[in-house]
């Protein structure tokens, strides 16, 4: 056992007789976290929290785990909660920064940066320094636009687009029969019966918005969309579009798009759009207002035919996509993915056990003790199961099927995490609701 796994055991014997100790709680998880046992450290800032929910260090050791796991839209969650009014702590604006910078948001990083290093220099980060051009030795003012000028010529193109050709269909997915239908009506049917839309007028083409907590399948649902079709399939993160040099972002954008026209049908899927379509209204600089202009220019096909492009789009923060994303023409239908029902839990539970060595498992019994358990919760239940009866069968040499009570006990210890989502939803949807965009929330929520 290595010195760092003793100063963990330590710790944790010692919140074990003083669990309400937010500062010993903190310091391990901060200790969790600078180990790389991120997961962990995740448990111990959110168990901080419920004893403290205001502790500004726990929040700010919360994001940074999130940031550390990819997970950016629920680190900006927390980092712009903080960071509003004038008394933002610099810390939180460092993060702030850093999470602007990775969405290719570099004007208004350095904006968040400067603010932060004038308002406490003890923060100063060197590698953000010199990524941003910030401090000794930049051009301070002009600091974007000359470096963007001076590598224009050479900056990189992410023009090169994987299309791929799933083969998952509809059946492989568990549950979400109201947005298959959906996804049928706006994409599947205009495709397989062309001539019926046609005398209608109806163009084949257009986008679907899904927004809801994270894990419940709206990635999955956009690929087994274009298994469906038989069609091109693309997806796009965030970093295959943006770029920190001036233009080269919209450069992305217009190849993407030319890219799925000449592969059409295509189903272009943007995961987390809401970092490529944030409100113009939220942005301190111009170069991701041009981004988002271009994303609009694309979507509505105003240059060359979006003809049999199919544009889906995945967000878990709906309140950050601009409002113009929602005209017609774009994305026509904006559809709340919530958490699996009973019925669509014991879908994705047979799906999951599929293969797998089972003795007579109840998945009606396992579906009714887990609500609110989003489909990624539902996988991590029966990854647990099966961890554990690998320990047993190492153990005893003989490998036994998975059970009722096996994956009973993986719910008992597991929570959903759809609950922090909803937390923040719950807000926007009572007190944002402009238009009724989140009246299915208010449903769900039974507000």
């Amino acid at each position: 056992m290595t010195a760092a796994d003793d100063a963990l055991r330590g710790l944790k014997d010692a919140l074990h007789f003083s669990p309400d100790n937010v500062p010993l709680r903190l310091h391990f998880a901060q200790t969790l976290l600078g180990l790389g046992h991120t997961n962990e450290a995740v448990a111990q800032f959110r168990e901080a929290l419920t004893f403290e929910p205001n502790n500004i260090d726990t929040k700010l050791g919360l994001a940074a785990a999130f940031m550390r796991l990819s997970k950016d839209s629920q680190a900006m969650v927390i980092v712009e909660d903080l960071c509003r009014g004038q008394d933002a702590p610099a810390r939180a604006m460092v993060l702030y920064a850093k999470l602007l910078l990775r969405e290719g948001k570099v004007q208004d990083a350095v904006a968040r940066y400067k603010q932060a290093i004038e308002s406490d220099a003890s923060v100063t980060d060197a590698d953000l320094s010199e990524q941003l051009g910030i401090g000794p030795g930049y051009e301070d003012s002009d600091v974007v636009d000359g470096r963007s000028r001076e590598s224009a010529d050479c900056a990189s193109s992410k023009a090169s687009f994987e299309l791929e050709r799933p083969a998952i269909k509809f059946d492989d997915v568990g549950g979400m029969e109201t947005l298959k239908e959906e996804i049928r009506l706006k994409i599947l049917y205009p495709l397989k019966h062309p001539e019926m839309y046609a005398a209608y007028g109806k163009k084949i083409g257009g986008g679907i918005l899904m927004y809801g907590p994270p894990g419940c399948g709206k990635t999955y649902i956009a690929r087994a969309t274009a298994g469906e079709l038989g069609a091109g399939f693309m997806s796009v993160g965030i970093s295959d579009v943006l770029d920190m040099w001036t233009g080269q972002s919209e450069r992305n954008l217009a190849e993407l798009f030319a890219q799925a026209r000449f592969n059409k049908p295509c189903v272009l899927f943007f995961d987390e759009v809401d970092a490529l379509g944030g409100r113009r209204s939220d942005m301190t600089g111009g170069a991701g207002r041009h981004v988002i202009n271009q994303f609009l220019s694309e979507m509505d096909g105003v240059e060359k035919s979006n003809e049999g492009v199919l544009v889906l789009a995945a967000t878990n923060a709906p309140w950050h996509v601009d409002p113009a994303f929602r005209r017609p023409g774009r994305f026509d239908r904006v559809l709340f993915v919530p958490p699996p029902d009973a019925i669509g839990r014991e879908s994705i539970l047979q799906i999951q056990l599929k293969g797998k060595p089972q003795d007579s498992i109840d998945v009606a019994q396992l579906a009714s003790k887990s609500p609110d358990f989003s489909g990624a919760d539902l996988k991590a239940i029966v990854d647990m199961a099966i961890e554990e009866k690998l320990r047993i069968a190492l153990k005893e040499g003989i490998p036994k099927p998975l059970t009722t009570k096996d994956l009973m006990a993986a719910i008992k210890l597991l929570h959903p995490t759809t609950r922090e989502w909803f937390s923040t939803a719950r807000n926007y949807a009572v007190y944002s609701n402009q238009g009724g965009i989140y009246d299915d929330v208010i449903k769900y929520l039974k507000l």
